[in-house]
């Protein structure tokens, strides 16, 4: 009867969110790994053996950092690439319009010295003189840079916020290039081993440059939002993107080997053999996933979220369904927050990471989601 009452508990906590820490069920037919029996893993501890702060930032955060880091490649051009990056300052400013509560200007940024990438920049009228806390925002998969000002930018630039829109490199990018039709190989091509999420990284450093440089901005204050596409960008600028203080990840589907396609060339390129190694096997893949016989891969993005801390991390989810596959996060994200989670407790901010989950479908606003993230930013940025 105990036995059968302690199994009975045992279900009924895994049953709730705030205790799940299963892996993710592999969901997309295309994954390169498809994993049978992860489920049953449990996702590993990151703080297990360490006693303090200062233990874990001494010996496991250089150990996540220096396996991510393999993974990326880097996140900032090598010091032979650096010729091609000039001064962000040096703007085109395109038009401007008086929208009342704000200014909206529309402007391209020299994100190559032979590449000017167009954005949005709304800056707050009538609501003091500033400096005002700032945000750059970035579209998903679909419509174009300018979107993220119907989503949140109205919303914060009329609430005393600077706010950049923009996107990633692989929707629009030199010579025309999109994901479509070869982006991510003009990268490789001009910089060597750098994948697409590196190079997000540092597009989203140079915009926080760029906002830096602007007199109505308070430079200590940069947040950073990001919805699909925009959230995986969000991921690895929470990691890996010190000057961004918030970041707000909207439906990334955070499971590296879960229903999403993390595994694209475009993002992790789970499947390119490293240069200088002559070895095929040699890979992401191999990197991510170093026991192909143990069901579950040994490192996930939940390393990812704890190498943002101690820096307030919020991902908001789409589904509340035990495993919906596709782009939302559903309830079994859980258990790659609960991991990262205890890594902020560990820290002593665990109320600087949150996982909002929700019903509103895999979408950039919602009755659910926005109050998530308004609240978010007024907390860690206004």
């Amino acid at each position: 009867m105990i036995r059968c009452l302690t199994f009975l508990l045992l279900a009924l906590a895994l049953a709730s969110g705030s205790e799940r820490l299963n892996q993710h069920r592999v969901t997309s037919s295309r994954s390169p790994a498809p994993e049978p029996g992860a489920e049953t893993q449990l996702i590993p501890s990151l703080v297990e053996g360490f006693r303090s702060a200062k233990e874990w930032n001494d010996r496991k955060r250089p150990e996540l950092l220096r396996l991510w880091m393999q993974v990326l490649g880097k996140v900032e051009p090598s010091k032979q690439d650096r010729r091609w990056f000039g001064d962000i300052r040096k703007a085109r400013i395109l038009d401007q319009q008086d929208l009342g509560a704000y200014t909206r200007i529309r402007l391209e940024l020299p994100m190559e010295k032979d590449f000017f990438q167009p954005h949005l920049l709304l800056l707050p009228k009538g609501q003091g003189p500033g400096p005002f806390p700032a945000v750059i925002a970035w579209t998903s998969s679909t419509p174009d840079y300018t979107m993220p000002e119907q989503w949140w930018g109205a919303w914060l630039a009329s609430r005393g916020y600077v706010v950049l829109t923009g996107w990633s490199f692989i929707r629009n990018y030199r010579d025309q290039t999109t994901v479509r039709t070869g982006a991510a190989e003009k990268v490789y091509e001009r910089f060597g081993h750098w994948l697409g999420l590196g190079k997000m990284v540092h597009d989203a450093r140079r915009e926080a440059e760029y906002l830096r440089s602007r007199k109505e901005v308070d430079g200590r204050r940069i947040g950073f939002i990001g919805f699909s596409l925009g959230a995986k960008a969000a991921v690895y600028v929470a990691a890996f993107a010190p000057e961004i203080k918030a970041t707000v990840a909207l439906d990334p589907h955070i499971a590296v080997n879960g229903g999403t396609n993390w595994y694209d060339p475009w993002y992790l390129d789970w499947l390119r053999p490293f240069p200088g190694i002559p070895t095929p096997e040699h890979t992401v893949l191999s990197l991510l996933n170093p026991d192909p016989q143990r069901p579950g891969f040994e490192h996930d993005h939940h390393e990812v979220l704890a190498l943002a801390a101690p820096r307030p991390f919020l991902l908001i989810g789409g589904s509340q369904s035990e495993d919906r596959g596709g782009d939302s996060d559903d309830l079994q994200s859980w258990g790659y927050f609960n991991r990262a989670r205890e890594v902020y407790r560990l820290l002593g901010v665990p109320d600087r990471i949150e996982f909002v989950s929700t019903n509103d479908g895999h979408k950039a606003n919602g009755p659910n989601i926005d109050p998530a993230w308004q609240r978010f930013f007024n907390r860690w940025l206004k």
